[in-house]
């Protein structure tokens, strides 16, 4: 994409120069730049022909339009004049910046230029992790963390959010450096904003190690009257152990309203992406409960959320890829998101996490079956139903077996396959990739879920190839498992209250078949209806 933005911008160049005047080119420029034009076109139809017959690159999953992304964090979501603004963690010169794209129907994503980056003069050396929000003049409004400075602000030139100014009074909320007065009070990291009462409010994470006297994870609270003066409150919260261990961090924090309760979405860098809900009163947050969407040997990392004129709290995040940096640089590629997830508060105060509705607009070759057993002790091959680009959706009776499970991109031999698997004693539900990939270059790392990427955080990590999540039914619930395979990505919901993500990396191109088996006992599957996913990425 950054390949074909260059060549519409010289060949209005060269229109431009076209023109005549004092500056009109000669005729030996104008074939050089002719030359140089014909190239980029020729590596621009090569790099998207590369992309589109790669096939580990995910076809309707939001992903970088090109160039490894790492870190790829979406940051700064919003819903603004009917369209869904995702900005991404990208790197422009060897420095952190925000990406862009928007979408009128969260499927179907436009790539804009980059609208956050340091500039000669800027006091940041990054643009780091942050969020938005609509302030009290109805204008969409970005804080994030300038590396190295502190809290800054960003407001849009033009309703499309295209072009960004950065406020002049940036950072409005300095680190503290060693010998200023606050040092050692707070620390200034990733952040997030919002506006209550006709105040605005921001919490600031902790990144790992910061202050050795706090105990586990951490947020600061900040308020402002104008987006310019801050005052520093207090901590906003208090961790607790018996939810995260006290080496966690808080960063890319993300606190809103959800039915009458409050959440914290966050990571840790070496737990991914979990939250709390919990009652925000008096300017302070009571985690109640808390919850995980990644589990050791998993990918999920970075999120953000944004609220959509339905009223819908709409997440994504991104995951990491399990396979080493080479491999990614050679691909040429790397940066997937996680889908749209809907967020809301179930009657007993859990977490409900369910993909968008507006992913059935992908559905293609609509297959469906009535009631049928599967038998206890073997594999049933689905015959009508295999690819690496599906949606699944099973009902099924699990009372008189301990296990039900789905494996996925399954070669004929069974040499290769990813196994989906609800135990019903155990109250889990796992991915088990021992046998996804027979490539030899793939770590699902624990800690650290970006480690593939860094020869020596693999090095620190364990290599997890069961990914296990809590998952109980109820005694006479039926079982509903959505599944979602979208190449090198896959994505597991189960009864709207549990979802596992991790990312696959078959070798061999024959691995497609689709199987599901019990244990302990026969399963009625009371339906299944299946469907071949349209591509809505371009390349």
């Amino acid at each position: 994409m950054r390949i074909l933005f260059a060549v519409v911008g010289l060949l209005a160049l060269f229109v431009s120069c076209a023109c005549g005047g004092d500056d009109t080119p000669s005729r030996e420029s104008i074939e050089r730049e002719i030359d140089h034009t014909t190239n980029l076109v020729k590596a621009a139809r090569e790099l998207r022909e590369k992309f589109q017959n790669d096939p580990h690159r995910p076809t309707w999953h939001f992903l970088a339009p090109d160039g490894v992304c790492f870190p790829f964090d979406p940051q700064g979501c919003v819903f603004w004049k009917g369209k869904y603004h995702l900005f991404y963690a990208i790197q422009v010169k060897g420095k952190g910046a925000w990406g862009h794209a928007s979408s009128v129907d969260l499927v179907h994503w436009v790539h804009h230029p980059v609208p956050l980056t340091v500039n000669a003069g800027d006091p940041e050396t990054a643009v780091f992790a942050g969020g938005a929000f609509i302030d009290k003049n109805g204008v969409p409004t970005m804080i994030y963390h300038g590396l190295d400075i502190g809290t800054c602000i960003a407001t849009p030139t033009d309703d499309d959010l295209i072009h960004w100014k950065k406020s002049p009074h940036n950072p409005v909320i300095r680190l503290p450096k060693k010998g200023d007065k606050d040092y050692g009070r707070y620390h200034v990291w990733d952040t997030c904003g919002w506006v209550k009462a006709g105040m605005y409010y921001s919490i600031c994470g902790d990144k790992p190690n910061t202050l050795p006297e706090t105990d586990g994870d951490i947020a600061f609270l900040f308020r402002s009257k104008d987006l310019v003066n801050w005052e520093y409150l207090h901590p906003f919260y208090k961790s607790d152990r018996k939810w995260t261990p006290a080496d966690e961090d808080c960063s890319c924090p993300d606190f809103f309203p959800l039915g009458n309760k409050h959440v914290l979405m966050f990571i840790s860098h070496t737990q991914g992406t979990q939250y709390y809900i919990g009652r925000f009163q008096n300017d302070r947050f009571h985690p109640e409960r808390h919850g995980k969407m990644n589990w050791p040997g998993g990918p999920v990392f970075a999120n953000d959320s944004l609220v959509d004129n339905k009223g819908r709290r709409i997440m994504w995040a991104w995951a990491c890829e399990s396979w080493e940096r080479d491999t990614q640089r050679a691909a040429g590629w790397s940066g997937v998101m996680t889908l749209p997830r809907v967020l809301s508060l179930a009657d007993d105060g859990t977490m409900q996490i369910n993909p968008v509705k507006e992913l059935h607009a992908l559905r293609l070759n609509p297959r469906s079956t009535d009631a049928f057993a599967v038998p206890a002790g073997s594999d049933l091959t689905l015959d009508d139903v295999s690819g690496d680009s599906l949606e699944l959706s099973l009902q099924v009776d699990l009372r008189q077996a301990k296990e039900f499970g789905v494996k996925v991109r399954c070669s004929p031999d069974d040499a290769e396959g990813t196994v989906i698997t609800v135990k019903r004693d155990a109250g889990l539900l796992t991915i088990n990739t021992t046998k996804s990939s027979l490539r030899d270059d793939i770590i699902q790392p624990f800690p650290y879920p970006q480690a593939a990427y860094f020869p020596k955080k693999i090095r620190q990590s364990k290599d997890i190839r069961i990914q296990e999540a809590p998952f109980k039914l109820a005694s006479r619930e039926t079982l509903e498992l959505r599944i979602f395979l979208d190449r090198s990505i896959l994505e597991v919901f189960a009864n709207g209250r549990q979802c596992m993500t991790q990312r696959i990396y078959p070798l061999r191109k024959d691995s497609r078949g689709v199987k599901l088996f019990s244990t302990g006992g026969a399963v009625t599957v009371k339906s299944l209806h299946s469907w071949d996913m349209a591509r809505a990425n371009a390349w």
